[in-house]
């Protein structure tokens, strides 16, 4: 049977801009499927959403995993009766410039970033296009568009992202299906301080990225969140192909 709430899929959904876009969803009362690979993290965002009265599902395992990607949309459609929307949150940065990134760090981001969106993308449009349309949301980032020193493979899995968004917006934009991505700046997550090893603070990685931003602040994971929702709502319906930046004014310049 067929729910009549939207089914919302989440890649990433037990930490960072995964966790905040998981419980903006809940606020609206959806049915969600939780992706992630942490079973103790997954479990306290289950609980969370839960306790909101919403129906929701956790299923760990690797995004990179063609076959784990087609099971967590089959799996959705037997739970819930569809895909409505498909939030791909998960990611890994690796800093470095080309000459320091090795094979595995570049392949690795590759993967994670690129791989799993194309993976679950895929997947899900052949189910949304049985029920009649449905949304994707993907994260990119502001470096997907403008490039940044010290951050090649992350930046060209970015740029992946972001024309592979604007590719499947093309294929299946009669299909009443809209594809966009959400490309962040700096935002207050555990991922912008990590792998910078220890030659330089927290605060002072904080401070480095405030620096460069007009105005003056880093995102939040609920900014983030704010702008998914809309992008997978109603509301948006005429805008597909999309890649919106959310930076404070950083691409602006």
């Amino acid at each position: 049977m067929t729910h009549s709430r939207k089914v919302v899929i989440v890649t990433g959904a037990t930490s960072g801009i995964g966790e905040a876009v998981v419980k903006a969803f809940a606020a609206t009362k959806a049915s969600l499927v939780l992706v992630g690979r942490d079973r103790e993290r997954g479990a306290r965002t289950l609980a969370s959403v839960q306790k909101l009265n919403c129906p929701a599902e956790l299923l760990l395992g690797d995004v990179t995993d063609s076959a784990f990607a087609d099971q967590v949309i089959a799996s959705s459609i037997e739970w819930f009766g569809k895909v409505s929307v498909l939030v791909n949150s998960a990611g890994i940065i690796r800093r470095g410039s080309a000459v320091e990134t090795t094979d595995d760090d570049w392949l690795r981001t590759f993967e994670t970033n690129v791989n799993g969106v194309f993976y679950f993308s895929r997947a899900a449009v052949k189910a949304m296009t049985r029920t009649g349309g449905g949304s994707i949301v993907n994260i990119a980032s502001t470096v997907g568009l403008v490039g940044c020193s010290g951050l090649a493979a992350y930046c060209a899995s970015k740029g992946a992202v972001v024309l592979l968004t604007r590719a499947m917006a093309l294929d299946h934009a009669n299909e009443q299906i809209r594809i966009n991505a959400v490309c962040p700046g700096a935002v207050e997550t555990p991922m912008l301080v990590s792998a910078y090893g220890k030659l330089i603070s927290s605060e002072e990685i904080l401070k480095k990225n405030v620096d460069l931003i007009p105005q003056g602040r880093l995102a939040t994971p609920k900014e983030i969140a704010s702008l998914t929702l809309y992008l997978a709502s109603e509301a948006a319906r005429h805008i597909t192909g999309a890649a919106l930046p959310i930076d404070g004014g950083f691409t602006a310049g």
